[in-house]
């Protein structure tokens, strides 16, 4: 099939992308990344929608990667978009979960869309592989943009662990950084609902107005929901560069003249500095696997940037890939992200397991697209709601980085700053 393409003129961006949004509900498979208008390093596409699924590449518990670069392939000049659960790691490290996965993603999923949308300047591209664009620019257009549904009643969130619980699982970590088991683990308490009745689309209009970040997504895949506000890149490439940006260190922002200071202290705080330089070596490392030798330096180390709720320190790695690397072997090297394990990286998985009360799943995987050149873009996925609508189980999980200068109490008060948004979105 060969997709059609025609572009339409854009009047209203976000009245646009409300219909698009209020429009995806007769697609059991739908995406869409928005940018936010955030202009970061290597941030190129503003945003992408893709919906409707031709072909569907799958992997579920207890698979791996086999047959993934043959799909990549063979969708070759054409667009692919998919995601992969941090619970991949059972398959590249032979390890295990002991928790249910409760939302219903696939441990890992990619499709070619029947219908792509990109937004170039003030007009919208639109590639379809069946239907008509002009058709599609139409049907677009007559749905509302706003939600007939009734508001969101308050959720009263739970939380995994309580306070006293949390505590104490920080305190057995730090035990085991000291003993030299780890340097740094990624420590995460879930906040959860059951049996919640949720409007997605209102639920993700609500988190994007209260916290736009640059790698933003709306994915609903059958009856499990993203809703994500992800500050956060895992990796890019573009020909053979590949970029990695993990984020490291965390401060609340304050009003007035005193925002600027929490930026310095940010910067200053040897805590976070640390937690920083030892995820850029981890992610050095990663990329070595896979990169000509000596290509892989660190292009900005402990930048501040500045996000709705919090200042981050972000530092930006790239390499040069070696020829005939595909994308399973980029995945095995890199998967999951440093920023979201610690270091080294299968200890501190069996550690997350053991002292987490809850299954990962999509958080702290990724979320993303390959372009029909073969260049690809995936965020990490934090910062968001996970929803399964059969079952009305809710989740957001939020966490920080453990390390032997870390302070359990104020570890346990940075989780609850990063799930703020969320709350907001819910409440």
């Amino acid at each position: 099939m060969t997709r059609q393409y025609a572009s339409f003129p854009i009047e209203h961006t976000g009245e646009l992308k409300n219909r698009m949004l209020n429009w995806s509900a007769r697609f059991n498979i739908f995406v869409f990344l928005d940018s936010h208008q955030y202009r970061l390093p290597h941030q190129e596409v503003e945003w992408l929608m893709a919906a409707g699924a031709v072909h569907v590449f799958t992997v579920q518990e207890g698979q791996d990667l086999t047959g993934l670069d043959d799909f990549v392939s063979r969708g070759g000049g054409d667009w692919l978009f998919g995601h992969i659960s941090y619970d991949l790691k059972n398959s590249l490290e032979d390890l295990s979960s002991r928790h249910v996965e409760k939302i219903g993603f696939p441990i890992l999923q990619f499709f070619v869309p029947e219908i792509v949308c990109k937004k170039e300047g003030d007009r919208l591209l639109i590639g379809s592989l069946k239907d008509d664009p002009l058709h599609i620019w139409s049907s677009i257009d007559d749905s509302s943009s706003r939600r007939t549904e009734p508001g969101p009643a308050p959720v009263d969130m739970q939380q995994r662990l309580s306070r006293n619980q949390y505590l104490d699982a920080v305190h057995a970590l730090k035990k085991h950084i000291s003993r030299g088991d780890c340097y740094e683990i990624n420590f995460c308490q879930e906040f959860f609902v059951e049996n919640v009745r949720l409007d997605p689309v209102q639920a993700y209009q609500r988190l994007a107005v209260a916290s736009p970040n640059p790698f933003s997504a709306y994915y609903h895949n059958g009856d499990a929901y993203l809703l994500c506000a992800s500050p956060e890149r895992y990796l890019k490439k573009t020909g053979s560069l590949v970029i990695s940006q993990p984020i490291k260190g965390t401060i609340a922002r304050t009003a007035g003249a005193g925002d600027e200071l929490q930026k310095s202290k940010l910067l200053k705080d040897p805590k976070e500095r640390s937690e920083n330089v030892m995820i850029v070596d981890l992610v050095r490392n990663d990329l070595s696997r896979i990169c000509r030798q000596g290509s892989v330096v660190a292009d900005e180390l402990f930048g501040i940037y500045t996000f709705p709720q919090v200042h981050q320190m972000i530092s930006t790695i790239r390499g040069e890939l070696r020829p005939g690397i595909g994308f399973s072997e980029i995945l095995k090297a890199s998967f999951p992200m440093g920023s979201m394990t610690g270091a080294p990286k299968r200890k501190v998985m069996e550690l997350i397991d053991r002292y987490e009360a809850g299954r990962r799943g999509l958080y702290s995987g990724a979320l993303g697209y390959i372009d029909p050149s073969g260049d690809f873009d995936f965020n990490v996925v934090i910062r968001s709601i996970l929803y399964n609508q059969s079952t009305g189980y809710l989740s957001f999980p939020a966490g920080s980085a453990i390390t032997h200068q870390s302070d359990p109490s104020q570890e346990y008060e940075e989780c609850l700053l990063k799930a703020a948004a969320m709350r907001m979105a819910l409440e």
